[in-house]
């Protein structure tokens, strides 16, 4: 009897542990990262010392289901000097297989960008970088992913990767 109630225990235990580490791995499994890419800078103001924008990225969500993001930092870099970084805590959605923009604000001085601005009248083109962590509320759960994307700004509004 006892012999045979060890067994059972024990039958017990390994297949509730085969379903705890198989949800596990299937949630993690299940979950693909989402795609950041920059997507576009809209200047909201200037003044004398500098100026206000939108720096616009695009949030691509690869899964099956939708993506509820929950936070969003940034670091937002031309060529390798530093132009504005934060945190966006509002709340968006990405449906599954789409895409959505966020507006992210970023305040800038004119000493800041001195040699991006002389680099785009001259070449017409600013090589910029963007890079983070994004949050994202999903049926199975938080995840949070870090992001780095590269390309080139143009003067006439288009980007590049």
């Amino acid at each position: 009897m006892i012999r045979r109630f060890v067994g059972v225990l024990g039958v017990g235990l390994a297949v509730a542990t085969a379903g705890t580490v198989g949800c596990a791995a299937l949630g993690m499994g299940g979950f693909k990262d989402p795609i950041v890419t920059f997507r576009d800078v809209r200047i909201n103001g200037l003044g004398v010392a500098g100026g206000s924008a939108d720096v616009v990225l695009s949030v691509y969500n690869p899964n099956g289901f939708k993506l509820e993001g929950v936070r969003l930092t940034y670091n937002l870099m031309v060529d390798s000097t530093p132009v504005g970084n934060g945190a966006l805590d509002d709340r968006f959605t990405v449906q599954k297989g789409e895409s959505t923009e966020v507006r992210l604000p970023v305040s800038f001085t004119y000493s800041g960008l001195g040699a991006a601005g002389r680099q785009l009248m001259q070449s017409g083109s600013v090589r910029y970088r963007v890079l983070g962590d994004v949050t994202v509320a999903t049926p199975l759960g938080n995840f949070t992913r870090p992001y780095d994307r590269t390309g080139s700004f143009s003067s006439f509004g288009r980007t590049s990767r």
